[in-house]
Order: structure tokens, then sequence, then C-alpha cells
């Protein structure tokens, strides 16, 4: 089967440069976009002779002139900014080296910016360096979460879903959506999950679709991430930072998609989030990774989405009970509430260490803990 079309382009770059990254299942990459395996040999061939520029069937301008004069920089320079009009000096003379073209120093740019009206400086002033931890390797930790939602001119409000890989930086979910339902986010995430695979875990902040409150977090779709084998954690509370990768996403997003656009229709939305997409993960350097582009950084998770799943067992000697339609289950003469979000599901409760202390697990996860002795 064909690529599917984001454009073309734009998947047929990402298909290879995840193939060629090392440890790459080619196999697999070809399930998950729904290419055959010799379309997807012959693109990877193509890409390592010739670069992105072999992923085309057309002519593309050369990518070493190394006989360029000033003026002739200072075009692409100016070209690059008016493409995207947020990037400084520092990503464009990335992207420039990343075309073949000789590079100046980021001073060099960053003045060519100033001569030609393109930085405020003292807009420039406003912008620092932050030091973020992350991940070790991808998909360790997904961020997911809703960027405030914005207004179309039918009087719709579009609410932007996104989910972004903690140590790469590859934004695997940019979806322009009409609501922000439980129901909406899952089908999104299925669709994610079988191209990219399963994380280890994802977090999320405290409100809905995600977060009830703060002794009984889990709702449907928390507790449909952990019935498939993704862990679940939460922000803590007025803590933003928690998400600090996907929220600096969102000011991004705002910055050079969103400001000063105004949308027609929802269906001309997703078209222009799917072409940010493929610019941010592919073509926009990322001065926290060291000016590399995310799909370099990026590998797709060996764990495959279940399409099927197998029934919840526990072990022989776990005390198991339904969550009844309150969020709640009978153990030892008492109603414990663990959750709305289990409603209908059996957990386990195992005995701690301590007298009177019992945790409550769902699938392989701690969801609660229980102690009679405060109960009393």
């Amino acid at each position: 089967m064909p690529f599917r079309k984001v454009s073309v382009m734009e998947s047929r770059t990402e298909f290879v440069k995840l193939a060629c990254q090392e440890g790459a299942i080619i196999r697999q990459l070809c399930r998950r976009y729904r290419v055959s395996s010799a379309t997807a040999y012959k693109w990877i061939r193509r890409y390592r002779e010739a670069g992105e520029a072999g992923l085309t069937e057309r002519s593309r301008r050369p990518r070493h002139s190394p006989n360029r004069s000033g003026p002739e920089f200072e075009g692409h320079v100016l070209r690059i900014r008016a493409e995207q009009s947020a990037w400084g000096a520092a990503k464009i003379r990335r992207i420039l080296r990343d075309e073949g073209i000789e590079v100046k120093a980021v001073s060099t740019v960053h003045a060519i910016l100033i001569r030609h009206g393109k930085i405020d400086p003292e807009e420039s002033k406003k912008h620092h360096a932050w030091q973020r931890f992350e991940h070790p390797v991808p998909n360790d930790l997904w961020q997911m979460d809703f960027k405030g939602h914005f207004a179309i001119r039918t009087g719709q409000r579009c609410h932007p879903l996104t989910v972004l890989d903690d140590h790469s930086r590859f934004l695997m979910c940019l979806k322009a959506c009409e609501n922000e339902k439980g129901e909406t986010v899952q089908q999104h995430l299925t669709s994610v999950f079988r191209q990219y695979g399963l994380p280890l875990r994802m977090t999320m902040d405290n409100g809905a679709p995600w977060g009830s409150d703060l002794l009984h977090r889990d709702t449907p779709i928390t507790v449909w991430l952990r019935r498939i084998g993704v862990r679940v954690s939460h922000s803590r509370p007025y803590h933003p930072q928690t998400q600090g990768k996907d929220e600096r996403f969102h000011r991004t997003l705002k910055v050079e998609l969103l400001r000063g656009r105004n949308f027609d229709a929802f269906p001309a939305i997703q078209p222009a989030m799917d072409h940010y997409r493929h610019v941010y993960n592919q073509r926009r350097p990322h001065q926290a990774i060291d000016m590399e582009t995310p799909v370099r950084r990026y590998q797709v998770s060996p764990r495959n989405f279940p399409e099927f799943l197998p029934p919840i067992e526990y072990g022989n000697s776990d005390e198991v009970r339904t969550v009844d339609e309150k969020g709640k289950i009978s153990f030892k003469g008492r109603k414990l509430s663990v959750g709305k979000g289990f409603r209908g599901y059996p957990v386990a409760l195992r005995p701690t260490e301590k007298d009177g202390i019992w945790d409550v697990f769902f699938c392989c996860d701690s969801i609660a803990q229980i102690d009679f002795h405060s109960l009393q």
C-alpha cells in the first residue's frame, strides 16, 4: 500500500529517518506506516545516497555551492527567516548547513537579520536558555496535554491535543480536536500507538479528561492506558513545569503557527498542523538537543499496541474485588473508594509488610493504599 498522505513527502521522510536509526526494525515500521518492504528499501537506499533530495522525483537545488557571494548568502538567510519568522540565527545557521550551504558564524547570521529589520533587539532580550532534565532514551516518557483552545471563524473552538517524547522532543501527535473528551483522546492515541508503539509511561496534568481529584486521579482514559501497559503519572498541582517540555512546545506552537492566523473552517486546521509537525520534527533545529532535529534522536518503540487485550488475571493469594458503579469495593466489612474510573473492573488487594496496610492493584499498577488503622 502507498504512504499515507500527510503530505506524502512528509510521511516518507519521517519513515526513512526513523528507519535509518540504529536498531530500527524495518518490517515493523513498514507495518505501522503501511508500505511494502520493497518500497521502503528503495527510499532508504535513495536517502542514503542523496539525503532528502533522493526522496523526491523532482530535481532539487545542489546541496553544495561553495562559491556563493555575500548577497547570495544573505538571500538564503532571509529565505529561511521568511519561511519561519520566529526562528533565530542559530536555527537558521543549522538549516543552511543541512542544505549544504557554506555557513558563516551565528553572529553573522544574526547581524543580517538585524540589518534587514527582522529582529527586535528588545524582544530578543526576553529569551533565555534553560537547563531541563530529560529521560535518557526515547519512549521512557511521553508528555500529553491540550493546548488552550482558540476560536475559528465559524464560531467553533479548536482544542489542540499534543503528545511529545521527553528525550527527543519528537512530536508524535498534534491533532485539532473539537472537544476535550476522553473518547476523542483515546481515538487519537490509538492511531499514535499503532504507528509509534507504546511508551513506558505518560504524564499529564490533573484536569479533564485525565484527572478528577487528588485522591482518585484516574479516569476512563488513564484506566485504558494502564490496561494496555502504559504507566500513568500526573503533574504536581499548580506545578506546570512538571509538563515543562510540552508547555514549552505550546508556546512555540502559538508563535510559529497560530499567532495572527485565522482559520475559516475546522477542516483547514489539521492540514496546517500536519505540515507544522513535519517542520518541527524534521526541519526545525532544537536548542535543547544541541541544535539537532527531534527525528534524529527518536526511535519508535518496540512495544506494539495490543489490538486485543487478554483478561485481567491476578494471583491466587490476592483478594480480588470488582469496583461498583460508585467507584467502591467491599473489603473486610467496609466500603472503600478506589475511583470511578475503575468501574466494572476487578482490582487486587495485597497486604504490605506493615500490619493493617493493603495495596490496591489494577493489572500491574499500584493504584491506592488502604490503612485500616486510620479507618477505625
